[in-house]
């Protein structure tokens, strides 16, 4: 009898619980080509991420959960550092109609050094990886301060990272900036296969949102080094990202 009440009220609690959820994440780590090691770092800064913030977690490596009815388990979806081609013809179809039911997405760093050949996906993300150089110290500029996550940064920021240099033109035209880096304060030459580069010019984005074919999505180019996950700076730009994708909210009208 008393085992029967244990359960009963266990059972009980986890209602509760899942009832407390805010909303539910997938978070997706596939990588087939280069790998981070700062990945693992990044899953447990988006679980500390999901226990402060009220939300569920469940972290994926294979890509058979892309199909309509395990995505339909989840509010938002996020790419960590995930790259090249990680999604198969049938697997792209339901993320497309995932995505245009009104759910979200949330890309990190290398997201972009992800699925080029994919031009839905890449209008999503909105801008595509094309070089770096080493990683150093520069100058973030907050360019909208009004998106959620965004209230612990300073007009201008010290930070250290890996900073992408984007392909010009961009993917897409609606794209909403957050941040940019200043590179006239760090070394942006690099020399990839022969062929130099000296950075992106006086405009350099960094993190940016857009509402996409019905749904919604964020990215952020921080997020190389394994340490930002436990930064509360990085935290809570990430939490506005998630928060804004999953939920729509957080924006002042």
């Amino acid at each position: 009898m008393l085992k029967n009440i244990l359960s009963l009220l266990f059972a009980i609690c986890m209602v509760s619980v899942a009832q407390a959820q805010q909303f539910k994440v997938l978070l997706f780590t596939k990588t087939a080509g280069f790998h981070h090691v700062s990945i693992h770092e990044g899953v447990d800064g988006v679980r500390a991420l999901a226990a402060r913030h009220n939300f569920s977690v469940d972290w994926q490596e294979n890509a058979s959960v892309f199909n309509d009815k395990q995505l339909a388990n989840y509010d938002v979806v996020i790419f960590l550092s995930t790259t090249s081609d990680i999604l198969n013809d049938e697997q792209q179809a339901a993320f497309e109609k995932y995505i245009k039911s009104g759910k979200g997405w949330v890309g990190i760093h290398a997201a972009a050094d992800t699925e080029y050949e994919w031009e839905w996906y890449t209008k999503m993300v909105g801008m595509m990886f094309q070089v770096h150089p080493q990683q150093q110290t520069a100058y973030l500029d907050v360019v909208d301060s009004n998106f959620p996550g965004m209230e612990r940064f300073p007009k201008r920021l010290l930070w250290t990272d890996e900073w992408y240099e984007y392909q010009k033109p961009f993917k897409s035209d609606d794209l909403k900036f957050l941040l940019t880096v200043d590179e006239k304060s760090y070394d942006a030459s690099t020399n990839w296969g022969g062929t130099a580069r000296k950075g992106m010019g006086d405009f350099h984005p960094i993190a940016w949102y857009h509402n996409y074919d019905g749904g919604r999505a964020f990215y952020t180019g921080l997020g190389h080094i394994g340490a930002i996950y436990s930064d509360q700076t990085f935290l809570d730009h990430l939490y506005g990202g998630i928060y804004w994708a999953a939920t729509g909210k957080g924006i002042k009208k």
